[in-house]
């Protein structure tokens, strides 16, 4: 697929590398790309990017996303899926920029005919690509109103190494909040840690076996 990633930070570039190593065609956004040519990836404008773009990656500082996007235009994002993995957070992460919603809701309801879906927030960069790279399984969310733009979100989740039985879809795009709110906890559990590298697992109650037959 022609996937458009908005941003060129580490998440941008974890995003793009793994994506393009997957066989996708992958191209960044800058608002100023013509400073941006030494990153080892093609670089385009914002709007360049979109067009480009079967499916578009918001990974922008969650704090500037609508108005970057709104920069764009909506007839150039309606009937594209956009992945947003962007959170909102203050300069020294201690506040969230959308404490009674979430960037993702903000973002669905300035562009109603862009289906969106959150995924990807509750983790950095090098667990993003590289789910296999920790001590066991672990979880990525999917938030949204579109099934066919999740499923599609999930097909590209599972390029990156994120298998379906990693993958839960816990609703519509209101439950972005939990996802985006997510990262004062992850801020707390890496300084406990020493370290970014980690994920969460959900896990369940093994299913109730039968009694043994006579």
């Amino acid at each position: 697929m022609r996937i458009g990633l908005l941003g060129t930070g580490n998440v941008a570039r974890a995003l793009a590398h793994g994506w393009s190593a997957a066989g996708h065609d992958v191209l960044l956004g800058s608002r100023r790309p013509e400073e941006r040519t030494d990153l080892g990836l093609p670089v385009a404008s914002l709007s360049e990017t979109a067009a480009h773009a079967e499916v578009l990656v918001n990974a922008t500082p969650g704090t500037v996303s609508v108005e970057l996007l709104r920069s764009i235009g909506a007839p150039a994002l309606a009937g594209t899926l956009l992945i947003d993995v962007g959170v909102g957070l203050s300069d020294d992460f201690t506040e969230l920029s959308h404490p009674n919603s979430s960037l993702g809701e903000q973002i669905q309801e300035a562009f109603p005919l862009t289906p969106v879906v959150k995924t990807l927030c509750t983790m950095d960069s090098t667990v993003m690509v590289a789910p296999d790279g920790l001590d066991g399984p672990s979880t990525v969310f999917l938030s949204g109103d579109d099934a066919e733009a999740k499923r599609t979100t999930g097909r590209l989740l599972t390029d990156l190494g994120w298998p379906p039985s990693s993958q839960l879809d816990i609703g519509g795009i209101t439950t972005a909040r939990g996802q985006e709110h997510f990262a004062l906890l992850f801020m707390g559990i890496a300084n406990g840690l020493g370290s970014h590298t980690f994920n969460i697992n959900v896990v369940t109650r093994p299913p109730a076996q039968s009694p043994p037959s006579m």
